[in-house]
């Protein structure tokens, strides 16, 4: 499951796309809007756009790269696009493993990952009606 959606995203139907009887180890990972900015500042929301498509490649990169290294992990990753407000939930990892250790380890992978080549761009919304575009972690800037 790689997706991309503008509906809420529902993090017990994304661990249960991960779900396996070989399975003893879930992990999931769950990146909600938040009040403040990392400066500091009020938030009221955030928007997110995306290259859907390439977006959706990222992710199946990401877990193929997981897979050379821990076969047995089951990937999935769903991140929410368009208007979210405060304690809403932007994007969803779930890796499930035989393991547990395996299991963290690659939804931390998947998260950091994530962040640093999926084509998905995040517009600050701030309480005092100002609006920022933030730096994705690969150093680009959405225009």
């Amino acid at each position: 499951m790689f997706e991309i959606v503008e509906a809420p995203i529902d993090p017990q139907a994304v661990e249960a796309a991960v779900r396996a009887p070989a399975c003893g180890g879930i992990v999931s990972f769950s990146g909600v809007v938040r009040e403040s900015a990392d400066d500091g500042r009020a938030v009221s929301g955030l928007r997110y756009e995306a290259h859907a498509a390439m977006a959706r490649a990222s992710f199946a990169e990401i877990a193929d790269e997981i897979r050379r290294t821990m076969p047995e992990v089951r990937l999935a990753i769903v991140h929410r696009i368009g208007e979210l407000v405060v304690g809403e939930i932007a994007v969803v990892v779930a890796a499930a493993a035989p393991h547990r250790a395996d299991a963290f380890a690659a939804a931390r992978f998947a998260i950091d990952e994530l962040k640093e080549r999926a084509p998905i761009w995040k517009e600050e919304r701030y309480r005092d009606g100002a609006r920022l575009w933030i730096e994705n972690r690969c150093g680009e800037m959405k225009p």
